[in-house]
Order: structure tokens, then sequence, then C-alpha cells
């Protein structure tokens, strides 16, 4: 079951990432991923270093990545976008890996100085087999960043989201996308409260989706309503899956009150739990 589900979450972002290929602006940004890593990392860290991005998509994040000056970087996409994921990216081919495997297939012993996991081990029903890759694939020292969705702070969004992925997951491409169309005024409305109102989410809408260009947020809700599978991580629950994979120093920031970036380093001597 937990494989038909990651086939169609796979499925999904494929068709996704397709039908939306562009990066444009802020969604695409240093700024962005820099807002997504601070304070645990920033675009610094990566200069001259050899990374992996597992669940690359349509390359926004590894266009980052080589233009902060990554000696080389592996990028994984196990979708059909693999495809939008080459032709963004052609600027730097001659630096990157391309992959079309899923995280669990990262190459053991690549001795990566960084993998990055973007949005998307939220999206995995069995985590700890790409994150027992990613440390078999770092080097001593090396570190996995994540950014994952999380509980705390989510509640009043949760039940919304909940009840509208009830019938949106099950909704062809062309479907959902004239239904966010439809939903789109009263997320603006909401963003536009949340100026000047201490809302759920408030931050998040001030800091990340105001800045987007009106596409792209909706490309963001979009996001938020296709996949069929999506987990919710408490702190307990994000660390426990980077521990128990053999992660130390595993640190956590909440980001902006309702996600988990969080980054953990792989020991001399620290081996998965069995």
């Amino acid at each position: 079951m937990a494989r038909d589900v990651q086939g169609r979450t796979i499925a999904d972002f494929g068709e996704q990432w397709i039908a939306y290929p562009g990066a444009e602006g802020y969604f695409g940004s240093t700024e962005l991923f820099n807002d997504t890593f601070n304070p645990l990392l920033s675009d610094r860290d990566v200069a001259g270093k050899d990374v992996a991005e597992v669940g690359a998509g349509s390359g926004r994040f590894v266009v980052v990545l080589a233009r902060a000056g990554a000696r080389h970087i592996t990028a994984l996409e196990p979708s059909d976008a693999v495809r939008v994921l080459r032709e963004n990216t052609a600027a730097f081919a001659d630096r990157i890996t391309y992959l079309n495997v899923t995280g669990d297939q990262l190459p053991a012993g690549s001795d990566f100085d960084f993998v990055f996991m973007i949005g998307v081990l939220h999206h995995i029903p069995d985590p700890d087999a790409a994150v027992r890759a990613s440390y078999a694939a770092l080097r001593p020292g090396g570190q996995l960043a994540v950014w994952i969705y999380g509980r705390e702070g989510n509640t009043p969004y949760l039940i919304a989201a909940t009840i509208l992925r009830s019938f949106t997951r099950w909704m062809p491409h062309r479907a959902l996308a004239a239904f966010v169309g439809l939903l789109y005024p009263f997320v603006w409305c909401y963003m536009a409260a949340c100026r000047r109102l201490p809302l759920p989410l408030a931050p998040y809408m001030r800091r990340v989706m105001e800045p987007l260009t009106p596409a792209k947020r909706r490309v963001v809700i979009y996001d938020q309503l296709n996949p069929a599978y999506a987990k919710y991580y408490t702190r307990e629950e994000a660390r426990d899956v980077l521990e128990r994979n053999g992660f130390s120093e595993v640190h956590l920031h909440h980001r902006h009150g309702y996600s988990w970036t969080m980054v953990g380093t792989k020991g001399q001597s620290v081996a998965p739990r069995v």
C-alpha cells in the first residue's frame, strides 16, 4: 500500500512540475532558500562542496546551489519531470549529475558534504529508507538538511487542508488547476488580512506568500492540494526520523511557526538503529 501511495505521489508531482516548470522571482531565489534554512545553514555553506538534492523537482534549488558555487550537484528526481529539471538547469549541466530515482537509491559512499531534502520527506510514506540512504551517501561529518511540514502551529490550517484534500487529491490536473483558480481570491483576501491581524500562518503569508508572483502563489496552493500523501511532523517526530537513522547533533528551527527546518550530522562512528 505504501508503495502504491508513493507511486501516486511521485506521479502527482511529476505532472505538477511539467505543468508549472518555471521558477521566476522569489519562488526560485537564493532569498527563499536562505529563508528556508536560516539560521542553521545558508547558501554560502555550499561553496566548493559536493552536494545532492533529493526530489529536485523542476530544479529551482539546484540552480540556487549551482549559483552559490557548489562544486558538484547530484540531482535526484524520480518523476517524469526529470526532463524539466534537465532543461531548467542546463546552464550548469557540467556540474550536475542527474538521477531519475527515488531518495532511497542515493548512491552510498558518494562522500557528499551536504544532502538536501526540501519539501520532500513529508511526502514519503517510509522516510527511513531515504534518510538511511542519505546517511550512507554522506562523508563523515557531512550534513543532511531537511525542510518538512510541521504539526505545531497548524491546527486551523490542517482542519481546512484535510477537508479539501479528501477530494482534491483525486482531481485530474485541469480540474485541480481550475479549483485553485477559484480558491485563490479567498487566499489573497486572507493574505491581505494577515498584514494587519495576528491570524494563523500570518508570518508565512507575509514573508513567503506575499513576495511570490500571483502565478507562483497559485502553484503553492496547487502543491498543497495535489499530492496523494503528506505528513505533518511534530518536533519529536522530526528529530527522531534523523536520530534513529544515525544522525547526531540534530538541530531544529521552527520556521515561521508552521514548519521544521533541521540539520543532522553524520558522525565518525554512529550507525543507524536497526
